[in-house]
């Protein structure tokens, strides 16, 4: 299925678009990962501890995460661009307050007000493209997205540990102000105002705060889940919470006219079948974080080499996404995706596959692999979850599929590490907390019983999405 989207006068403002809204990931993408790498310098410079620290990125995740649907619904409200545009005022503002936080309280509250911003553009990016670039250059245009994402994740560490080396931690936040600036002129002068499809819709005030509670419990009791283990009753608390309030969502949903999430979208088998292997992939890929402990404790490199090793799966991904993009405006997405889903299958088996006699090309050849499969699977699939919304439901659908992304890594890594964590113990005969401490062997089948695991599951997924695709082709739809 794909749908005509109105286009405005200007075709050839489709790239400044692109610009901005590349501007606005890269922005959000590099903030995650260059952030990442400053916590041990902020819990040195702010004078407090790991635990407090921590909030830094648990608060910009619990806003982005919670309000990420919110804001997709305004933006089949209103006009995408002006809520953009104060997305990224508001990121802006965030990150220039965040470099100037004299303590992390602060700091933590800046973060907060920053994810703000950063929900806006995330929920609004996707859905602005599709609106500008005709349905013939989607993938194209979601492929270009993809690597931008791969680009900011793969520079992040190396450019954050250059910064603080250089400027201090400060800058890792201001940095990111002249480069909004810049988006937000570029945006102002050439982004089209499209009008949205439907008029005098309401907000489902109700909606919003039931999600936004259920939504809370759940990325708060993910993220206490993996320093208090998932047996405590406060950590048990908040998921059922999250469960109970998504239940009371999904019912107010249903009874409502206008609806913050219309669940006639999930009628459609292509959109919630891409979605839910989009967030299955995600889950999946919260795995690759157990592998600096193979790295550094197996193998025994430095530091700033296990930096620069890490970065092999998000250049991977990042140099094949336009391409696999552009190949599914060709041959429909489905069939590309499917080529994407058994590449990262193959890759995961191969690091599964990891030894202490490992060589760094060989480490480095497996994970390609996999990053190169992420790249050929995640394009050609938001094309299709894309193509498969209709025209007054764009803002959902992109909230949707940031949603998704953020859900699953949220769940992945946990999960994830459980799974590694469980395999350890029971090698090493440890308690739970002594993990870091096993000996190599023991670490080593950790890792590859959770890629195994990791195969297994995102094998399933190729076989329920290779036989969605003989479905279609059988009734003869076509793939993209």
């Amino acid at each position: 299925m794909s749908i005509d989207i109105p286009q405005p006068a200007d075709t050839s403002r489709k790239w400044w678009a692109m610009v901005v809204v590349g501007l606005g990931i890269f922005m959000g993408t590099l903030d995650m990962s260059s952030v990442n790498v400053s916590l041990p310098t902020l819990v040195q410079e702010l004078e407090t501890d790991f635990a407090t620290i921590q909030w830094v990125i648990v608060g910009y995740v619990l806003v982005v995460t919670s309000m990420m649907l919110g804001a997709a619904r305004l933006g089949d409200m209103y006009t995408k661009k002006n809520l953009y545009n104060w997305g990224q005022v508001i990121f802006v503002f965030g990150s220039l307050l965040s470099g100037l936080a004299p303590n992390v309280g602060w700091l933590i509250a800046f973060r907060i007000l920053q994810g703000v911003g950063s929900v806006i553009m995330q929920a609004l990016g996707s859905a602005i493209i599709v609106e500008v670039f005709p349905p013939s250059e989607r993938g194209r245009a979601m492929g270009i997205i993809g690597g931008i994402v791969s680009v900011g994740i793969a520079s992040g560490p190396a450019i954050g540990g250059m910064i603080i080396g250089m400027a201090g931690w400060r800058w890792v936040f201001l940095m990111k102000v002249p480069v909004g600036i810049l988006a937000l002129a570029v945006s102002l002068r050439y982004l089209p105002a499209i009008q949205p499809i439907e008029k005098d819709e309401r907000f489902d005030v109700i909606g919003a705060c039931i999600l936004l509670c259920a939504l809370v419990c759940f990325a708060l009791g993910m993220t206490m889940g993996q320093s208090r283990g998932f047996y405590d009753s406060a950590v048990q608390t908040l998921l059922v919470v999250s469960a109970a309030g998504v239940t009371a969502f999904l019912i107010v949903e249903k009874r409502m006219s206008q609806p913050m999430l219309d669940l006639s979208l999930f009628r459609n088998l292509r959109f919630s079948l891409s979605l839910l292997i989009g967030l299955i992939s995600f889950m999946v890929m919260g795995g690759m974080f157990i592998l600096p402990f193979y790295l550094q404790l197996v193998k025994g490199y430095p530091t700033f080499q296990i930096g620069f090793m890490m970065m092999a799966s998000p250049v991977a991904m990042g140099m094949v996404a336009p391409l696999a993009g552009s190949m599914s405006d060709r041959f429909g997405t489905r069939v590309i995706s499917l080529v994407g889903l058994i590449t990262i299958v193959g890759g995961c088996y191969a690091v599964g596959t990891l030894t202490v006699d490992t060589s760094v090309v060989e480490y480095l050849a497996r994970v390609f692999v996999v990053g190169m499969g992420m790249g050929i699977f995640q394009s050609p699939n938001n094309s299709a979850i894309m193509g498969a919304a209709p025209l007054e439901r764009l803002g959902v659908a992109s909230g949707l599929m940031a949603l998704a992304r953020n859900l699953g890594t949220t769940i992945g890594i946990p999960m994830m590490g459980a799974i590694c964590t469980a395999i350890v113990v029971a090698a090493a005969g440890l308690p739970l907390s002594n993990i870091a401490d096993a000996p190599p062997a023991a670490l080593i089948q950790g890792i590859n019983g959770t890629f195994a695991v990791s195969a297994i599951v995102l094998g399933v997924a190729s076989l329920l999405y290779g036989m969605a695709l003989l479905v279609d082709s059988r009734r003869g739809m076509p793939s993209a």
